[in-house]
């Protein structure tokens, strides 16, 4: 039978560098990251009594990291408001569509879709950070958030069609 700290370091050892890559993705800041993942297990070991196994754990301790950012980032507004979005911006854009990457860089404003994602309902934001920062599917964002799979697909389409408009027409901070 195994020990407690076998088990925690075997969570570790697996869920780590993904778990540190996705808050490097929500922050943009290496060092930051770092903390925020050593404070994202330090949380997962305090309540891994509740995880249930209803869901992977990885989408368990995304949702803790997640929170974990969150709770970084009220406590030190506006100082940082760090969400990285190159990544987000090739992920949305579509090749029929108006690219919102051509138009930030066309504006420079890289700032401008940043502001615009924090800016989105919590429901949205959620789902966009999950599925693009953490690369979970719909159906591990769906059980994150408690919604549906079809609601995750909803939610995600919503989101990226209001960030297109939002570029398209020329928002700037």
């Amino acid at each position: 039978m195994r020990t407690l700290r076998e088990e925690y370091e075997e969570v570790c050892r697996k869920y780590y560098n993904r778990t540190y890559l996705f808050l490097l993705k929500l922050c943009n800041d290496p060092e930051l990251a770092e903390d925020l993942t050593q404070d994202t297990f330090y949380q997962t070991i305090l309540s891994l009594h509740r995880f249930s196994g209803n869901s992977d754990m990885f989408t368990y301790i995304a949702s803790i990291a997640k929170h974990t950012y969150y709770k970084h980032i009220r406590k030190n507004k506006p100082a940082e408001s760090c969400v990285s979005l190159s990544e987000l911006a090739d992920k949305i854009a579509d090749s029929d569509d108006h690219d919102p990457l051509s138009l930030i860089e066309k504006a420079g404003e890289t700032v401008a879709l940043r502001e615009l994602v924090e800016r989105l309902p919590e429901k949205y934001r959620a789902v966009v950070q999950y599925r693009i920062y953490a690369d979970m599917s719909f159906s591990q964002t769906a059980k994150a958030l408690g919604i549906s799979e079809n609601s995750a697909k909803v939610i995600f389409y919503r989101a990226k069609k209001k960030l297109t408009e939002e570029l398209k027409n020329g928002y700037i901070l």
